[in-house]
């Protein structure tokens, strides 16, 4: 989804960080191997993912939907030299997939996947994070923040994809339209919650910041 007009936003893409090659490979090999290769987080939103990480530095990063790995090589460009990502996806089948791509970019040894169910996983994880980037399914969201806000440290960052949702979140909400509302509560919680500052910003799909206080 975009919400800038096309001309536009190709000159804010031109006037971006470039794509690195080994994310341009990923994406030419996602979209001839995998079903629904528009989950991916793309070029320019990568790059904002990666300046986001690099700004924040940190040395623990939760991301809830791996896909192809794509977010995941992102944020950790700003990872420390010691840190690590834990990285949880329900499909199996693109473990080995993920894991080829990880252990191309130098950063394999810092990231770990889980497979399986993020709300079975999470509890069992002993990290605090100090960046947290949730794109998974949509129904689930408002159960994500609430098993990661205690784990979530100081200061430490929540990034949330998809919050705008095609712009369906402004137009009259369908009886059966489940992700539709669980975003829109799921936006009236990170506006409200008081344990959090939070900032949606119009890229993409819509991705909002929340800062824990």
């Amino acid at each position: 989804m975009y919400f800038l007009p096309e001309k536009l936003d190709e000159y804010v893409v031109a006037h971006s960080e470039n794509e690195p090659e080994l994310l341009q490979q990923l994406t030419r090999e996602t979209y001839q191997k995998i079903l629904q290769p528009i989950m991916l987080s793309g070029p320019y939103q990568g790059r904002v993912l990666s300046m986001i990480s690099k700004l924040v530095r940190p040395k623990t990063i939760l991301e809830l939907g791996t896909f192809t790995g794509y977010a995941t090589l992102c944020l950790a460009e700003g990872l420390q030299k010691d840190g690590e990502i834990h990285t949880i996806d329900i499909n199996e089948e693109l473990e080995d997939f993920q894991r080829k791509y990880f252990d191309l970019s130098g950063f394999g040894s810092q990231i770990y996947q889980h497979i399986g169910s993020a709300l079975d996983i999470i509890p069992k994880l002993e990290s605090k994070f100090d960046l947290v980037f949730i794109d998974a399914d949509k129904p689930n969201y408002v159960n994500y923040f609430n098993l990661i806000i205690d784990q979530l440290n100081p200061s430490g960052i929540i990034l949330s994809d998809n919050v705008l949702w095609h712009g369906k979140v402004v137009e009259p909400l369908k009886d059966k339209d489940i992700s539709t509302k669980v975003l829109l509560d799921y936006n009236e919680l990170l506006k409200n919650d008081p344990r959090v500052e939070t900032v949606l910003l119009p890229i993409r799909d819509g991705l909002t910041i929340s800062r824990k206080k």
